[in-house]
């Protein structure tokens, strides 16, 4: 029978150069090269990776469940999922920004360039970009600013405006700072350490952007306060808004169900799979984390 062009096939894994056998799938499993692997702050890694192009078909939003070596010999048993930092056609390189605390990730940091890194996506269902849209606002910590880091890439690519709020402990931790402000985007941070970061001064900016008529949409990771403060501000004024959903998961592709969150949709409870259905979601239906 002839390949069905809309399967996704992950049968073989592909390395730079490779013909692919099914260019029609959506997701693969590929080999990619680390191209560089180093410390942006203490707790903070960025790995670039030379990946085939059918790999840099990945969208803002959208995650990759990543092979991690062993830190110490004993097997990393799951693939860790890892959201998508950025995607740079030109170069072939896929690059994901990610904090070194589990096996997973201290196995991840230890990878040095030439090394292979068996990644497969990409997975779930990303950002949307209304074109109509002149101003977003995206809001993150930690490293939901990575997640939130290629949506920008995006509003760049469609002339559409980003005022970008980065929130961390202190100004040693803040990151994506550099890729916001090359994209165009307009930056602000706020720090535990000074106390600019509490919601009350976050809301106190978010409104001054909406009296600004520079707040059409509203996006956030990595932070349940925040999350919530989007919400209550997004149904005030009317402003929609798209969340990325951290979550443990297993597969990757929705088959186990382990990755199940609940969401109010039409009034009701409902569960729904972070891997498959999202990660990223209608930010009035998030109920968090």
């Amino acid at each position: 029978m002839p390949a069905d062009p809309n399967a996704n096939y992950t049968n073989s894994a592909l390395r730079f150069g490779d013909v692919d056998p099914y260019p029609q799938r959506l997701v693969g499993e590929f080999i990619g090269t680390v191209v560089s692997n180093h410390w942006v702050n203490d707790e903070y890694k960025h790995v670039i990776l030379k990946v085939h192009p059918q790999a840099l078909k990945a969208y803002a939003g959208q995650m990759f469940h990543l092979l991690c070596p062993s830190p110490d010999g004993a097997e990393v048993w799951m693939r860790r999922p890892m959201s998508v930092y950025r995607v740079d056609k030109d170069a072939g390189h896929v690059e994901f920004l990610y904090k070194c605390e589990g096996r997973g990730t201290r196995g991840m940091s230890m990878l040095a360039p030439g090394d292979d890194f068996n990644i497969t996506g990409p997975l779930g269902h990303g950002f949307k970009l209304d074109l109509s849209w002149r101003y977003i606002v995206v809001l993150g910590r930690g490293v939901g600013l990575a997640t939130l880091a290629p949506l920008s890439q995006l509003a760049a690519e469609n002339k559409v405006g980003v005022t970008a709020i980065l929130s961390a402990r202190n100004p040693g931790v803040v990151m994506s700072k550099d890729l916001f402000e090359g994209l165009g985007a307009k930056t602000i941070t706020v720090f535990d350490s000074d106390g600019s970061s509490t919601v009350e001064n976050v809301g106190k900016i978010l409104e001054d952007l909406i009296a600004e008529k520079k707040a059409d949409a509203f996006f956030t990771c990595g932070s349940n306060r925040l999350l919530t403060l989007m919400q209550r501000l997004g149904k005030k004024h009317d402003i929609p808004g798209q969340v990325a959903m951290e979550q443990i998961m297993v597969c990757g592709f929705g088959a186990c169900y382990v990755c199940m969150r609940t969401f109010e949709a039409g009034g009701q409870r409902v569960l729904r799979r972070v891997c498959r259905d999202g990660p990223v979601f209608n930010m009035q239906e998030a109920v968090g984390w």
